[in-house]
């Protein structure tokens, strides 16, 4: 026949439902489910903190209420760490952001900018015949993601 196990917390827990508690000391965060400890990560951690309260919610251990409630977190931040969760699983919290690759000064582009510059053109003017802003060419150019020569400082009114 089962036996009940009461849950019986550490001194200085936080509920988070009847079962489940969270305790932070030294920089980690321990959860315990009754009276184990289930997981510890550390307190600034807030990827892993995500994963396992999105895993709980997953898991029915929590609600995503409770889970707002206990951590002080927006229930929004909470609904979209379990639908990373739901969808990529834990390594979702760990995967790299993907990034846009450049959209206007592809490899192609920026050859042809240098050779331009190389020639002896001035920056705007090579920008307006490739179809670019001047900004974007300067600002590349600042980046070092464009070589050529720097077009002199403009002899417009100074303030």
């Amino acid at each position: 026949m089962p036996q009940l196990q009461l849950p019986i917390f550490p001194v200085g827990s936080t509920h988070i439902t009847q079962t489940l508690a969270f305790e932070c000391r030294e920089g980690q965060v321990t959860y315990f489910h009754g009276q184990l400890p289930v997981f510890v990560h550390a307190a600034a951690d807030a990827r892993t903190f995500r994963m396992i309260t999105s895993q709980f919610v997953h898991n029915g251990t929590a609600t995503q209420a409770d889970i707002a409630r206990a951590f002080g977190v927006t229930a929004i931040s909470v609904k979209r760490a379990v639908k990373r969760y739901k969808k990529h699983g834990p390594g979702g919290f760990y995967a790299l952001r993907p990034v846009r690759g450049a959209a206007v000064l592809t490899a192609e582009v920026i050859e042809q900018l240098e050779e331009l510059l190389a020639q002896g053109m001035e920056r705007s003017a090579a920008a307006r015949q490739l179809g670019l802003k001047r900004d974007t060419v300067a600002k590349a150019m600042q980046a070092g993601r464009v070589r050529g020569k720097k077009s002199p400082p403009s002899a417009g009114p100074r303030r």
